[in-house]
């Protein structure tokens, strides 16, 4: 017993000053006056974040946050959903389709966001096609200053921002091969004893669907949701790499306004003050999944 708890103590001490340690000095970090070159440990009190949630980019970030999180979940369960569901039909190239679903996976967020920046460019790409069909309102893809609906809200204009979208195809694009291969392993988990006595029943094949086999990946889907949304809120290197910020900020994300605050604006406390709250916002997803996963190890 003391040996096993032994070779966890290593574990243990780089995870405590690593993780834990370095949350603890975010926190210390975002309450003091730290805003320049200097350091500056005098306490700020709230003041902080009370700056970052008055101001126009901040709000922003929350808008931008919330509509990218919501359709970015949306489509990957359903484009995954869809993709396991052709590939589970024991079809001869599986494999081939399977690594062709999974293959974006591969790639880093910034690859794919410079590839994508080239095929929705306005002036290039995909609008080269459009144009040679007869389009002839090209669409402006990320570089849309488009907000809509548009309901004054503070600062801002709540709504979905039409650059925004574009954004999502990428995402989403690299990422529902994630939930189809995590769909597909639920898929294949469901008993075929229990679909052939509802084939024996009567049960069509949308009833079967939605009476037996959505039922069944309850869970699946749950865990899916929680890890897209976790890779949503802290998603950078792709909006980094394919748009920045946008114009009137509508593809900005709080992570990359952390990383302009702290490193390139110098605000070490604002920044710190942005990334607690971005914290805050995954912990709020990921603490009742982890409570609920341990209490039914427990039951179990």
């Amino acid at each position: 017993m003391f040996s096993s708890v032994a070779t966890l103590i290593p574990s243990l001490i780089l995870l405590g000053v690593f993780v834990y340690g370095f949350i603890g000095w975010t926190v210390y970090v975002s309450f003091s006056q730290w805003n320049s070159l200097i350091p500056n440990f005098n306490s700020a009190g709230f003041l902080n974040y009370s700056i970052i949630f008055s101001s126009y980019r901040f709000q922003s970030d929350l808008r931008n946050i919330v509509v990218f999180t919501a359709f970015f979940i949306i489509a990957c369960l359903i484009v995954g959903l869809f993709l396991a569901l052709l590939i589970d039909q024991k079809i001869k190239v599986e494999g081939f389709f399977r690594s062709i679903f999974l293959f974006p996976m591969a790639i880093s967020f910034v690859v794919t966001g410079v590839v994508w920046s080239w095929i929705l460019n306005p002036s290039t790409g995909v609008n080269l096609i459009l144009k040679a069909f007869g389009w002839k309102s090209l669409p402006s893809w990320f570089l849309s200053t488009t907000i809509a609906p548009n309901w004054p809200f503070g600062q801002i204009q709540l709504g979905i921002p039409v650059a925004l979208l574009a954004v999502l195809i990428a995402a989403v694009w690299q990422m529902s091969g994630f939930a189809m291969a995590v769909y597909l392993a639920g898929l294949r988990g469901i008993s075929d004893e229990i679909k052939e006595a509802a084939r024996i029943d009567g049960s069509g094949v949308f009833r079967m669907f939605f009476s037996i086999i959505l039922p069944q990946l309850r869970g699946t889907t749950t865990t899916i949701i929680i890890i897209l949304t976790a890779a949503s809120l802290k998603i950078f290197g792709l909006i980094y790499a394919m748009t920045g910020p946008g114009q009137q900020f509508l593809t900005d994300m709080p992570s990359l306004n952390m990383f302009q605050t702290t490193f390139q604006g110098d605000q070490f406390a604002q920044g710190a003050a942005i990334a607690i709250v971005l914290l805050l916002m995954i912990a709020i997803f990921i603490v009742p999944y982890l409570i609920v996963t341990l209490r039914q190890g427990d039951d179990a």
